[in-house]
């Protein structure tokens, strides 16, 4: 009761120091802004696909069932535990609709005429919903259920330089966004966080130099990395769970390039809470054992944070995949 409470007032306090912002960027964008809704609560271990979450509030339930289904369907027909396994998760991966969010870039812009182009490249995107462009700040926002990877190929596309410099819902919250940063040796990838709703979180992963096939990854609870993952301590589980902790994110799995992506949304995760804690790669989906590889989750930039010019000496390459 306590803890509601509190959270309830942490969340009226951020509502009052973010308005105006909030209100500026739905301005800007037209008046053409919907907030994505509010998803009714559900076990919080359940890591749904996006094409089973979609925008709904309703049906958590039968959501759940579905995973367990798909992998039991998978399982039965012979597929080995790795395929099962990805076969709960990999409705993630393609062209389904994830939550709607707002996406802020800094873009290499001199003209109107590289406005023309970079509007021309990302507003037939699919699951984009209304594009704004800051000239004098160099700020490009994109609102819709279109995946980070997709806009940023598009903006490749232009020939400009572009980075991701804030992602997040014009709802308030304190902390909207983060991200994690794989450097290798071996494995290199990018993970993202942002805040839909209270009791919902998008996902969204790039990752390169795995070995072929299965790896499970979790956000465990602690971000010492003295022993690489296997001083990260068990798997995030702050409601005690005795099934599927609230850390687990199931398993990703990788082609014969060692690539593997993942777009998607966890309920119950909430991004201030993963602050400071690690996100842990597993060799295969087996989480039994200690991860190969682990990295801190960091707080990122939402919408309208973090227009200042960006350099090397700025934490900009956090933001390549």
């Amino acid at each position: 009761m306590l803890r509601n409470i509190l959270e309830i007032l942490q969340l009226l306090c951020f509502r009052g120091r973010k308005k105006e912002r909030s209100l500026a960027m739905a301005a800007a964008l037209g008046g053409s802004l919907t907030l994505a809704p509010r998803v009714a609560s559900s076990p919080p271990g359940n890591l749904a696909p996006a094409n089973l979450v979609g925008k709904a509030g309703a049906g958590a339930g039968s959501r759940i069932e579905a995973r367990v289904s798909k992998v039991a369907l998978a399982m039965a027909a012979g597929s080995p535990v790795e395929e099962a396994v990805h076969a709960s998760v990999s409705g993630a991966t393609g062209g389904e609709t994830l939550p709607e969010l707002l996406t802020e870039y800094m873009v290499d812009m001199k003209c109107e005429g590289c406005v023309k182009s970079v509007r021309g490249k990302l507003e037939p995107l699919e699951g984009v919903k209304a594009v704004t462009v800051d000239l004098s700040n160099q700020v490009v926002r994109v609102l819709g259920t279109a995946p980070v990877k997709a806009i940023s190929a598009a903006l490749e596309e232009t020939g400009r330089s572009a980075r991701l410099i804030g992602q997040g819902s014009l709802e308030d919250f304190g902390v909207s966004a983060a991200v994690v940063e794989f450097k290798g040796p071996e494995i290199h990838g990018v993970v993202r966080f942002a805040q839909v709703s209270m009791e919902l979180a998008r996902i969204e992963a790039t990752f390169t130099g795995l070995t072929p096939g299965a790896h499970g990854w979790s956000i465990n609870t602690y971000g010492d990395l003295t022993r690489g993952a296997a001083s990260t301590g068990a798997i995030f589980n702050p409601q005690q769970q005795d099934t599927e902790p609230l850390g687990d994110l199931g398993a990703l799995v990788a082609d014969e390039t060692g690539r593997a992506d993942f777009a998607g949304t966890k309920t119950g995760l909430r991004v201030t809470d993963l602050i400071g804690r690690a996100l842990a790669i597993y060799a295969t989906a087996d989480k039994s054992v200690h991860g190969i590889a682990a990295a801190v989750i960091a707080r990122s930039a939402g919408v309208g944070e973090n227009y200042k010019k960006l350099c090397s000496c700025d934490g900009t390459i956090i933001w390549e995949s």
